[in-house]
């Protein structure tokens, strides 16, 4: 995001002040000894930090306005439950607390005077080998996509049985809502006003292509929502750990694994610099067999993955608009947000290139 190669931070660096006061709030007993690494994303505030007993956690600082403790509980709960069910997620806590540096005029305080929530959170097992990577970087080989297409199956068949609703039209959350490109736009119109403000002046509808999908007859399922390898650890060629559950919601199975594909098989920062798409087309086929070996698709699944593929990155991005107009303040990012990552996206899936994917995942999902 942004009009340079290199985004700022958002938010603020944490402090060491306000570590030892989340982990404290958190996880009690010993307090920060060292904080091992920054994250690099610019929308987040993410440390790694070892504790003075040698245990190791990872503290995330979120405004009160994009997760409350309300909205953090609905991703709490998905994964406790995922974790019963035996999928290697970290163990996360949460508290709220006002101790950070006030962002000059990006939030305004909460009714009850806090700023900011902190989520604590066991560091997982295994390697971060994409942590310096960015968040739609193709796997390295094959062999890593075919290893989360497998644990991401896995986690499907383990979210069965958790029956939560669909959460609110929160900023950044990916979802869909209707079976075409218009009715997923007016769906988020109607409840973000800030995004219907913004639309209020462009011809929206002349700019998105008819695309459908027909979700009828798919069940809904509590996914993951923003599945690809910076958000996995890894030992060999197996997955171990599976985190970063902000996006998760209520869609289906073949949603998430669409999104699966679409975020990390085409180079979208390449397409926007105007050059090629880099589609990996090996990654392509390891992911859809990885997650087959594990759980295979129904007829209805094997049509609406390619259908899908054009559609998934709708929700999350009208929600990104949402974010930057109403929470981080940075309406230039919007306007690139909704010409660059919105539109781009979907006039990529109409060119010979995006045709040619679509016809690929059609095919490996048939095999």
């Amino acid at each position: 995001m942004g009009d340079e190669p290199t985004a700022a931070p958002t938010w603020p660096s944490l402090t060491e002040d306000e570590i030892a006061r989340a982990v404290d709030a958190t996880w009690g007993g010993p307090g920060p000894a060292e904080i091992e690494w920054h994250s690099v994303r610019p929308l987040s505030s993410t440390v790694g930090v070892r504790l003075s007993d040698g245990a190791q956690v990872v503290v995330k600082r979120l405004p009160l306005r994009l997760r409350d403790q309300a909205a953090l509980a609905e991703e709490h709960r998905f994964m406790a439950h995922l974790r019963s069910r035996g999928i290697p997620v970290p163990e996360v806590l949460a508290a709220v607390g006002s101790w950070a540096p006030r962002p000059a005029q990006r939030i305004s305080a909460s009714a009850d005077g806090d700023d900011f929530v902190y989520e604590v959170q066991r560091t997982g097992v295994g390697e971060d080998r994409y942590r310096a990577d960015f968040s739609w970087t193709p796997y390295r080989d094959a062999g890593d996509a075919t290893a989360a297409g497998a644990m991401l199956a896995r986690l499907h068949l383990a979210a069965a049985g958790f029956d939560a609703p669909a959460r609110p039209a929160r900023p950044l959350v990916a979802s869909m809502h209707g079976n075409d490109a218009v009715s997923a736009f007016a769906w988020h119109i109607a409840r973000r006003p800030a995004v219907a403000r913004f639309l209020a002046d462009r011809d929206w509808r002349a700019d998105i292509p008819d695309l459908r999908a027909d979700l009828t007859d798919v069940a809904p399922l509590w996914t993951h929502g923003d599945w690809h390898p910076t958000n996995l650890l890894w030992e060999a060629d197996e997955v171990t750990s599976v985190f970063d559950f902000g996006l998760a919601d209520r869609t289906t199975a073949v949603f998430d694994l669409a999104t699966a594909v679409e975020r990390a098989v085409v180079d979208w920062v390449s397409l926007r610099d105007g050059g090629p798409a880099h589609v990996h087309e090996d990654q392509v086929r390891a992911l859809i067999q990885g997650y087959r070996s594990v759980r295979p698709l129904s007829d209805a699944e094997q049509t609406l993955l390619a259908d899908l593929l054009p559609l998934v990155h709708i929700g999350y991005e009208l929600s990104e608009i949402d974010y930057f107009l109403t929470i981080a303040a940075e309406p230039r990012n919007a306007e690139i947000a909704y010409q660059d990552w919105l539109l781009g996206h979907l006039s990529w899936f109409r060119t010979p290139a995006g045709q040619e994917l679509r016809a690929l995942v059609r095919d490996v999902a048939a095999e």
